[in-house]
């Protein structure tokens, strides 16, 4: 995992909108007197997604926001691959590197990315299209590969699929995002083994009459082989 720093190039000051600030405020009212810190995560976030990327600035208003010293909102920043420590482009391309996306080929994913967008990890295009980054873990171990662009995952990639993905985006599009093989959810692939009757089809009601009957009738059936002599 590449080492994770502020940027270097830091603006004046930082403050959230008025927007973000009610939700900043509503978010901190859920905990408890003294217990406020519970809330730097989910600032942290607000700031990204107002700025693009968590400055130095934001980390000093919310440590004052919540009461901690700067340098514990620093090492949550710093800690968590979600949080962007600097500019970041339209498209931040995110691809999972540890275990699980590893075993199933994330090596391709990542050689297919340097290869169509011609950066590496911690660049970004000459346009500010494209930025590239390493993160573990995604979150999403099942669906390996995992590659995201801001809160979209695009699941089990291969490069190929990665190649077709940025591909669409440098075209304008939108590229479907979820399973690249259509698998449903986190299900096995290939046709269900189990469980195979169509869940969406109404159950049909039970004759509890019947049931009934038929129970009392095969406890007797027992009862009855229990009590044959034994030979």
């Amino acid at each position: 995992m590449s080492r994770r720093e502020l940027a270097a190039n830091q603006p004046a000051s930082f403050a959230f909108n008025a927007d973000y600030l009610a939700r900043a405020q509503r978010i901190i009212a859920k905990y408890p007197a003294g217990r406020q810190a519970s809330a730097v995560i989910p600032l942290l976030d607000l700031a990204q997604r107002q700025e693009g990327w968590v400055t130095r600035p934001a980390i000093e208003v919310i440590a004052t926001m919540l009461d901690m010293a700067s340098i514990r909102v620093l090492e949550v920043a710093t800690f968590y691959t979600m949080f962007n420590l600097a500019p970041v482009g339209k498209h931040h391309v995110q691809v999972c590197t540890s275990l699980s996306c590893w075993l199933r080929g994330s090596d391709d994913v990542v050689r297919a990315c340097k290869e169509r967008l011609g950066i590496g990890f911690g660049d970004m295009t000459s346009d500010g299209t494209f930025s590239l980054a390493e993160v573990e873990c995604a979150g999403a171990c099942v669906n390996a590969p995992i590659a995201t662009t801001g809160d979209d995952y695009y699941e089990d990639v291969d490069g190929a699929a990665m190649w077709r993905i940025i591909d669409g985006f440098k075209h304008g599009e939108a590229p479907p995002h979820g399973s690249v093989t259509r698998r449903e959810g986190s299900a096995p692939a290939g046709p269900p083994t189990s469980l195979t009757d169509d869940p969406t089809k109404p159950v049909p009601k039970q004759d509890l009459a019947a049931a009934k009957a038929a129970y009392e009738q095969a406890k007797a059936e027992a009862a009855a082989k229990a009590a044959q002599p034994k030979s």
